[in-house]
């Protein structure tokens, strides 16, 4: 954690005091006017507190310190200035979220004070947001795990997903992926509460009853409540909740939501899915996509085509026999990262993991569960790394 703090001001000599008076008890850098702070805050941030000026040439302290807030927004800004009229304060407060105003000339001990108060607010701030994220990451690692562990399948067809929805990403040159992609690797969460011999029925493609149709319809449901429980996963619930919506208003859930209205993130994933499944039954990408642009109202056509130029690569990209045959091994030698070249099966051929699916830890433990009590179909094909 940083406990380093910055002063700006357009006056050299009172930066110079700031380090001499100040200096035995905090770490300082001072930057001569705000440009030349920005630079030091992208050279050698982060910084716990910045201390401005308010009266500075080309950039003044309040301009200043709003763009420290939104290139650090867990710094703590101080406002230093000579000029105390409402106004400047009033200004200040709304626009930079300064966590403390002070008038020129201020005592070294008030402003020692207020520094050390900073500090303690810096502290508070990114120890909220550790404790968040390891929240985060442990919540999010907990489902993986339930999913790897219950519906290996499920778990499969959730990290292919995340691959595709990344490389889409990377084709649009999409930065922030991270709620894009744990929306698509959580996307069959929900499964897990359906019985085992009805998702089976259902990958056979046998014929579903009514009750059956509507208990899986719910699925997005189920794991959209599971992730909304988790902080900061809101944005990834609701991707969840609506990834098997119409695009023109109609399927699941029943309201009025449609078109733009439909989180971008759920429209990506509604293609991805159903592109998917078309591969499952071995029809090529360029033959899926053709299929389901003629297909109205279930997508976004922007996003169909976005898909279908992304993906151009996989339609022409031809795989040497080498590069497809795979490599056997034994159940024994099977490790952690590999990746399943074909479905895993019991050794009376019941099928237990899909092809395509990485092997997790969790679903490792199940894999040697499984040899133990029925035997599992060996050689094991795993794809070269």
């Amino acid at each position: 954690m940083s406990n380093k703090i910055l002063f700006v001001d357009d006056d050299a000599n009172v930066l110079a005091g700031c380090q001499r008076t100040l200096r035995k008890d905090f770490t300082i850098d001072t930057a001569l006017g705000g440009e030349q702070g920005l630079a030091l805050i992208e050279q050698h941030g982060p910084y716990a507190v910045v201390v401005a000026d308010m009266q500075m040439p080309g950039m003044n302290g309040i301009q200043f310190l709003t763009k420290v807030e939104e290139r650090a927004p867990e710094t703590i800004r101080i406002m230093l200035t000579g000029n105390a009229d409402q106004k400047t304060a009033r200004d200040a407060v709304n626009h930079g979220h300064i966590f403390r105003f002070l008038t020129k000339p201020c005592p070294p001990e008030e402003l020692a004070l207020a520094l050390k108060a900073g500090l303690r607010q810096y502290s508070l701030v990114t120890a909220e947001r550790d404790l968040l994220e390891r929240t985060l990451n442990g919540g999010v690692k907990m489902l993986t795990d339930i999913l790897s562990m219950l519906e290996p399948n499920s778990f499969g067809q959730g990290q292919r997903l995340r691959e595709y929805m990344r490389s889409f990403a990377l084709s649009y040159n999409i930065t922030q992926t991270w709620d894009l992609e744990l929306a698509a690797m959580l996307s069959p969460i929900g499964f897990v509460t359906m019985p085992p011999a009805l998702l089976e029925k259902a990958r056979a493609e046998h014929g579903l009853t009514g009750a059956e149709k509507d208990i899986l319809a719910r699925a997005p449901q189920i794991g959209s409540d599971l992730l909304a429980n988790i902080p900061r996963l809101e944005t990834v619930a609701r991707i969840v909740l609506y990834q098997n919506k119409n695009h023109d208003g109609t399927g699941f859930p029943a309201d009025d939501v449609a078109g733009d209205a439909i989180p971008i993130g759920a429209r990506i994933l509604h293609v991805l899915n159903d592109l998917l499944a078309y591969e499952a039954r071995k029809i090529p990408k360029f033959k899926a996509l053709a299929r389901m642009r003629e297909t109205t109202g279930k997508y976004d056509p922007k996003v169909l085509e976005a898909v279908a130029v992304g993906f151009d690569i996989y339609l022409t990209e031809q795989t040497s026999p080498e590069a497809s045959a795979g490599v056997s091994i034994a159940f024994k030698d099977l490790e952690v990262g590999a990746v399943l070249k074909a479905d895993l099966l019991t050794s009376e051929g019941t099928l237990i993991v899909a092809a395509g699916t990485e092997i997790s830890p969790m679903l490792l433990e199940k894999l040697r569960n499984f040899a133990q009590l029925s035997g599992i179909k060996e050689p094991i094909l795993i794809e070269k790394e």
